[in-house]
């Protein structure tokens, strides 16, 4: 019996994926196929992922990738509005924005942060749009900002030392008239030189157009009268009266009339030194170690000038009492004065008003306790004015009022104009 030759399977057929109907083998019965087991569905050793955990999906990042572009978008028209890096510095520090904030933002101190966003502004950005205010532009190698140019100069010396003039000729004309026309010539004086007064703060460095509380012209004008009344008036008190008409004193105030230029020449000083030191320094902190010395420096330059002043318009118009009790309520008046301007030109409208408010306080209680004193059991209201004219006189009462308000404005001014924001 001889075994039949094995036949090879039909053609393949791609179309159908099976073997052609006519040459296919036979068809043989096969037995059922059990279902495979659980276990072998499992991948077999040899493939690539056996064996492996699933990846796990990787956890999301708390807070943005890039946390400068945060703060730019937090802070858009700030860095839109800006022509200077230093602008934006001082605008982060107003923010509360400090070098120890700015190493979480990737950057040592606050100037390089304010760089950067400067940098990432788009070019086609307009920096000097309708909205944006005028403002002093940023400080430059060939020439500071501020009244730089001659010409600022010329004008703004030429405006300051106006109120001097016009009060040096009043008191001449005061000196060779009488009667009415001696009262007709002070008033006239006055009127001018408030008016000169008024157009030396609208130009040059103590310009504080919008800025200044309007209560604040009050307190001023209330510290001017006092200045010229008010120790006749407080020595009338003290002795029983008033009795009459009280006698005015006009040299000092002619001092502070001249008091104006080293005013204003102080203030400008401040500016262009200031805006320099924050153009130099790399941190808030080193600037405001290099701004508040400043600011002391030019308040005691500004104190000595006046001294000399009142102490050259006492003598030049024989007033005796100038020489003594006047120049230290000239000289505690003036500097209060310019502490408050400065505080008023680099917006701290309010911390100005309140120390010029303080001063007026002292001064009409001084003057209202004297005659309160008099009443049954009320001597101890009386006490204080009393020793403190005892001490120093009559001119010791508004030369302390003053003072005290005028170094609680400087410690202000010592912390405020030496941060960064105050300059922009």
């Amino acid at each position: 019996m001889t075994t039949p030759a094995p036949t090879s399977p039909g053609p393949w057929d791609p179309r159908s994926q099976a073997l052609l109907p006519d040459e296919a083998p036979a068809a043989t019965p096969s037995p059922p196929v059990a279902p495979l087991p659980t276990s072998a569905r499992q991948p077999s050793a040899r493939h690539p992922l056996a064996g492996k955990p699933l990846a796990r999906k990787p956890a999301a990042r708390r807070g943005p990738a890039d946390p400068v572009k945060a703060l730019m978008h937090r802070h858009r028209r700030l860095c839109e509005r800006a022509v200077h890096p230093l602008e934006i510095a001082a605008g982060l520090e107003a923010h509360g924005i400090t070098d120890r904030t700015a190493a979480r933002f990737r950057h040592r101190d606050v100037f390089s942060l304010a760089e950067e966003l400067y940098a990432r502004v788009p070019e086609g950005t307009d920096r000097t749009t309708a909205e944006r205010p005028a403002r002093t532009p940023a400080p430059t190698r060939a020439g500071r900002a501020g009244w730089s140019s001659r010409a600022d100069w010329t004008g703004w010396a030429a405006l300051a030392s106006l109120p001097g003039v016009v009060g040096c000729l009043t008191l001449v004309g005061l000196e060779h008239s009488g009667g009415q026309r001696q009262l007709a010539t002070g008033l006239a004086g006055a009127l001018a030189l408030s008016g000169a007064l008024c157009a030396c703060l609208r130009r040059g460095p103590l310009r504080a157009e919008g800025r200044a509380v309007p209560a604040g012209g009050l307190w001023v004008y209330w510290l001017l009268a006092y200045l010229l009344c008010g120790d006749g008036l407080l020595d009338q008190l003290v002795s029983g009266g008033p009795d009459g008409p009280w006698p005015a004193t006009l040299t000092p105030l002619l001092a502070l009339a001249f008091a104006m230029v080293p005013g204003a020449w102080c203030a400008h000083l401040f500016s262009v030194l200031a805006r320099r030191r924050l153009a130099a320094s790399r941190g808030l902190a080193d600037f405001s170690a290099g701004a508040r010395p400043l600011l002391l420096t030019l308040v005691g330059l500004y104190v000595c000038v006046l001294t000399g002043l009142s102490l050259l318009a006492a003598l030049a118009f024989e007033d005796d009492d100038g020489v003594g009790g006047g120049t230290a309520t000239t000289v505690t008046l003036g500097t209060l004065f310019l502490l408050a301007r400065l505080l008023t030109v680099y917006g701290r409208p309010k911390a100005a008003a309140f120390g010029l408010a303080g001063a007026c306080a002292v001064e009409a209680l001084s003057c209202l306790s004297v005659p309160a004193g008099r009443l049954p059991g009320c001597d101890v209201l009386a006490a204080p004015v009393e020793a403190v004219i005892r001490t120093w006189g009559v001119g010791g009462v508004p030369a302390l009022a003053c003072g005290a308000a005028a170094i609680g404005l400087l410690i202000h001014a010592a912390v405020a104009l030496s941060r960064a924001s105050a300059h922009t």
